[in-house]
């Protein structure tokens, strides 16, 4: 007789990524040949550009095929401070390869700051919505992630006051994404230097999630470290998985003082120990052939530039119900007049059974009352997408 699995007390609350459902079900749909428009995707559309995948062809000729060090390769260690330094103002301490830890991807840096920095008891303040995973990161850390929720008036970004209010004894750090996902919004200089002058006079660490920021629309993102603001509690994240279309090679890293890059380091030596050696490669090449890799940004950003214009001029009348897309390639839309306890969810199901359309739930960002429209495809598809989106919505459930 077959005995159950019962999950473990590390497991038991997880949910099920709210990305990964819906490219599922697409896939599923196109298995039984039913066209699908798929704005669920949270990549790039584009291929890696090719001098990196020549470097990283050659790396392997070279012999790049083995165990490296687990916080990184040197070279490449190098690069990402070298790169970090590219943005600080002048007089900032620049940073330095000891404090840089490269991983399999972004979320494994995101995962190793948490586990490292949080434990049982203490609580992490989350402006929400946010991307899933923060929440069941903190999750597995078995700490407590308290969503704090930005206002539609406001792109809904949170502000240091609401943050403030959200705080307790037991806060000890906050998580931070600008430009966003879900939202696409991007943090003014004015609304980030208030929120770490909140995290330095309450003493939390503050991870802020980067990814996004060459992905920009209305001017600079800008990084956390280009502020005036002290850094001994500032964990920075980042990777080459979106602004150079390398989501695939699985490449992130974390810039954090010495001695948490080292817990970090430790974390990772027993969860998965170094990336791979010839994706650390393709990354040394994205971020030290600058010429190259800066115009192949350029391109990418030009090109999500414009669909996000043309998806917003799809949405006509529409418009003002989403959040205003200053950065990354999501579009977040208010779908709450569709009524019920999870309209999001009853729209996207209705939007993929009626026009084969996948877009993304915002329960699962913790927002029921949204959908989440990615334009990480070509423009004619995103179009037609949100145009199908806006039938919906004007015809009702």
């Amino acid at each position: 007789m077959s005995r159950p699995f019962t999950p473990s007390p590390n497991i038991v609350r997880l949910k099920e990524s709210a990305t990964l459902a819906v490219a599922a079900r697409a896939r599923a749909l196109r298995a039984q040949g039913i066209p699908v428009i798929d704005l669920g995707a949270g990549e790039p559309d584009f291929d890696t550009p090719a001098f990196i995948r020549q470097a990283a062809a050659a790396a392997v000729e070279a012999g790049a095929t083995r165990y490296t060090a687990t916080e990184g390769i040197p070279p490449l260690r190098d690069a990402i401070a070298a790169e970090a330094n590219r943005w600080l103002p002048a007089g900032a301490t620049p940073f330095s390869a000891s404090e840089v830890v490269v991983s399999n991807g972004s979320k494994q840096s995101l995962y190793n700051a948490c586990v490292a920095l949080f434990g049982p008891g203490d609580e992490v303040l989350v402006p929400t919505p946010s991307w899933t995973s923060y929440y069941e990161m903190l999750e597995l850390a078995r700490t407590t992630a308290v969503p704090v929720f930005g206002q539609a008036a406001n792109g809904l970004k949170v502000t240091a006051d609401e943050l403030e209010r959200a705080a307790t004894p037991r806060t000890r750090g906050l998580m931070l994404n600008s430009p966003c996902n879900p939202t696409g919004a991007v943090y003014s200089r004015h609304e980030l230097e208030e929120i770490l002058a909140l995290a330095d006079r309450h003493g939390w660490w503050v991870i802020s999630d980067e990814i996004y920021r060459r992905i920009a629309y209305d001017g600079e993102a800008l990084s956390l470290s280009q502020l005036d603001a002290p850094r001994d509690r500032l964990v920075l994240i980042n990777g080459v998985a979106k602004a150079y279309a390398m989501t695939g090679w699985r490449i992130g890293w974390s810039i954090a003082p010495v001695a948490l890059s080292k817990a970090m380091t430790a974390v990772q030596s027993h969860a998965t120990s170094n990336p791979a050696a010839v994706s650390q490669h393709a990354a040394l090449a994205a971020l030290t052939r600058l010429d190259e890799s800066d115009a192949a940004v350029k391109t990418m950003v030009a090109a999500f530039h414009a669909r996000r214009d043309a998806v917003l001029d799809a949405l006509g009348a529409l418009a003002p119900r989403a959040v205003h897309p200053a950065g990354a390639f999501y579009l977040y839309l208010d779908v709450s007049s569709v009524g019920g306890d999870d309209p999001g969810a009853a729209f996207a199901a209705a939007l993929l059974d009626r026009y084969q359309v996948a877009v993304v739930p915002g329960s699962g960002f913790y927002t029921p009352g949204w959908i989440r429209a990615s334009y990480a495809t070509a423009q004619a598809t995103a179009v037609e997408g949100v145009q199908r989106i806006v039938r919906l919505l004007t015809e009702g459930l």
